[in-house]
This record gives C-alpha cells, sequence and structure tokens, in this order.
C-alpha cells in the first residue's frame, strides 16, 4: 500500500498554512460517488503526514483542501471555496502533494 502526505503554505505571509481541513477522496472508475478513505488538519508547519493510514491501493484519488474556510478564518476572502487536485496512485511508493496557495492562485507539484 503507498501513503500520502501534503504540506500547504500560504505564499502570500510565506507561512504555513495552518489549521486547513483536508479530505482524500477514492474515485470510482465506475462513476460512482467519491468515498472519504482519510482526512486532516494541517498542523503548525502546514502538514498533514498521514492522510490515509490504512495506505492507498492503485487507482485515483482527490484530495480536496477548503482553501475557502480556511482565508476566511484569516479574515481574506478568496476565490477558490476549495482546491482539489486528481491524481493517480500507479505504484507503490509515497505520494507527497504539495500545496502552495493564495486568495486567487495555487500551484501544486508530485513531491516525494
Amino acid at each position: 500500500m503507498s501513503t500520502l502526505s501534503t504540506h500547504v503554505l500560504d505564499a502570500v505571509s510565506g507561512n504555513p498554512a495552518t489549521g486547513m481541513r483536508v479530505e482524500v477522496q477514492s474515485r470510482s472508475q465506475t462513476g460512482a460517488d467519491p468515498q472519504t478513505v482519510g482526512s486532516g488538519t494541517t498542523n503548525d508547519d502546514g502538514r498533514v503526514a498521514e492522510l490515509v493510514p490504512e495506505g492507498l491501493a492503485p487507482g485515483d484519488y482527490r484530495i480536496v483542501f477548503a482553501t475557502g474556510e480556511w482565508f476566511a478564518a484569516q479574515g481574506v476572502t478568496g476565490f477558490y471555496p476549495e482546491v482539489a487536485i486528481t491524481f493517480t496512485v500507479d505504484e507503490e511508493r509515497h505520494y507527497h502533494v504539495p500545496v502552495l496557495l493564495s486568495p486567487f492562485a495555487f500551484s501544486t507539484y508530485r513531491g516525494s
């Protein structure tokens, strides 16, 4: 089974995005509704080290960041109520999905 982590940084302040809700959903090939397979909240360093304690089997997943809720708590109006990143687990390894975030933009890549 593969493992998954994330790291969220606020590009405006240059600080970790502490206290953001994150959810991981499995995506069915048959078009069925996504199922939540893990969740967490970013720590003081903006990280969630173990999002899916049971691990991830091969397949497609979606990691959803509650960005609108997080920015609102900071007193900031943002454009994206959530950021959802869909990715494929195709081999057994560790997957890391970092996000660099601002109220009107975000970027991500496959980390290590």
